[in-house]
């Protein structure tokens, strides 16, 4: 089996475009893990802590966060060019659309395989179970959504030993897919995977695998761009077929990239819980020990989980609503395609469990613990100088944040502008410094507004 070591960088697909940024502070406020400063009037992201959640992206009133992704074009260097497909994207489309009409689309733009990744379901139940039994700690989290391992990574790291190592259904249906192929006779080198993702924080799992050194995938394509293209051929299609399309997929398949699409199909207590803002609250009470044992949590860090991801075009409410009644339609054929599915899976068995998954905690000050526990006491020290505000015009987002900034030596407390007061009425820092100070976190631009522009009325006339 291959050794699966931590990659030692995150790969992050959310960009800052400065040509836009103004700013605003909008996305530093909403990163639940403090990930986002403002310097020279622009939006900066710290790559060791932002876990690609998506929430800048959402919050963005200018649209300057931007999505890295992999450029369609790339998948012409492959003879044999699969798209791997989540439910999600099936159910952004009205049912008078039959998934037969979709995947035509698909072929059209260039791929000539289609394959559902939730078609896996029932080998991750099974290896679910497997790791469940072998492992007593609890609750198990499930690493199903990869931005919250990287949360869990960062922010929670004692947290890191509950999380339940299992391959999540993207990778499973990416191998089982390959050695088809393969088995087939198309040589490896001939195969080109790419993932259409809903979110930002799939694109920099596969570049960056947590759990294993490379992703069984090739490439990952946005969601958004795939649904448009499909839409614009459905628009100039002139016939239809009336052929529904029929696949592995089983009801459970359907339904497992929304809430509760995990938690129904394990035993114990459960809960799941969709939202970031509302993971962080319940992480925190689960690390502080406020609440009694769970057996297992389905964390996802979008409103109703996948349905509801930065890439998704549709309303995800009316997503969900269609993933349900198409999960209704599969239902007669569970009993036997459950068996079916879980034969096609027996040979990928190797790769249904990750490796260990360590650490990256925010919060440690530095490597040795003497210096740590220094740090520490001028941070708490710092704190009680600090108004305790949180107004973020020091360009960072809480005055926590930039106690710790400071003592990392990535920061001034003459950057809160409560403290410039202090020190200028002490003489120790001159009106013109604190000017300075502000123009280098907000641009110079922030403070010179010309207040009479032609559009503007002149409130003195």
């Amino acid at each position: 089996m291959q050794d699966k070591n931590q990659n030692k960088d995150f790969h992050h697909a959310l960009k800052v475009d400065n040509d836009l940024c103004f700013g605003c502070t909008h996305c530093m406020t909403a990163c639940p893990t403090q990930a986002i400063r403002v310097k020279n009037g622009k939006a900066t992201i710290i790559a060791n802590r932002c876990v690609d959640c998506g929430q800048c992206y959402i919050a963005c009133p200018v649209s300057a966060i931007d999505v890295e992704q992999d450029d369609l074009e790339m998948i012409f260097k492959f003879p044999v060019r699969v798209i791997l497909i989540p439910s999600v994207l099936i159910g952004q489309f009205p049912r008078k659309i039959l998934t037969s009409d979709i995947y035509d689309a698909l072929k059209e733009i260039g791929f000539t395989h289609i394959f559902e990744v939730e078609t896996s379901i029932d080998m991750v139940l099974d290896s679910y179970k497997q790791f469940m039994d072998e492992h007593k700690e609890r609750p198990m989290i499930s690493t199903f959504c990869p931005a919250i391992v990287r949360l869990i990574q960062v922010k929670y790291p004692s947290l890191v030993g509950n999380l339940l190592r299992v391959n999540p259904p993207i990778n499973m249906s990416a191998v089982y897919f390959m050695e088809k192929l393969k088995a087939s006779g198309i040589r490896e080198n001939e195969i080109g995977l790419f993932y259409a993702t809903p979110c930002a924080a799939k694109i920099a799992a596969i570049k960056s695998p947590v759990g294993e050194i490379k992703s069984p995938v090739t490439g990952v394509i946005n969601m958004n761009f795939l649904y448009n293209r499909i839409l614009k051929y459905l628009q100039n299609k002139r016939t239809d077929t009336g052929v529904h399309h029929t696949d592995d997929l089983t009801s459970k398949g359907i339904l497992w990239s929304l809430t509760r699409g995990e938690v129904v199909h394990v035993s114990g207590r459960t809960l799941a819980i969709d939202g970031m803002k509302n993971v962080n609250e319940f992480l925190e009470n689960i690390e502080n020990e406020k609440f009694d044992t769970f057996d297992f949590l389905e964390l996802r860090a979008c409103d109703e989980s996948c349905a509801g991801g930065i890439l998704i075009s549709g309303n995800r409410f009316l997503t969900v609503e269609r993933l349900q009644k198409r999960a209704l339609r599969y239902k007669d054929q569970e009993t036997t395609q459950e068996l079916k599915t879980k034969n096609d899976f027996q040979n990928i068995k190797i790769n249904q469990f990750l490796d260990n998954i360590e650490p990256r905690p925010m919060g440690r000050l530095d490597e040795n613990t003497a210096i740590a526990l220094k740090k520490m006491e001028r941070k708490h020290r710092l704190m009680c100088f600090l108004p305790g505000l949180d107004c973020g015009g020091c360009g960072a987002p809480d005055c926590e944040t930039l106690s710790e900034d400071i003592v990392q030596g990535n920061a001034l407390i003459s950057q809160c502008v409560f403290m410039q007061q202090q020190m200028i009425s002490q003489n120790l820092l001159s009106p013109d410094q604190a000017r300075q100070i502000n123009e280098d976190i907000w641009g110079g631009d922030r403070l010179g507004k010309d207040c009479n522009k032609i559009e503007l009325e002149d409130e003195n006339n």
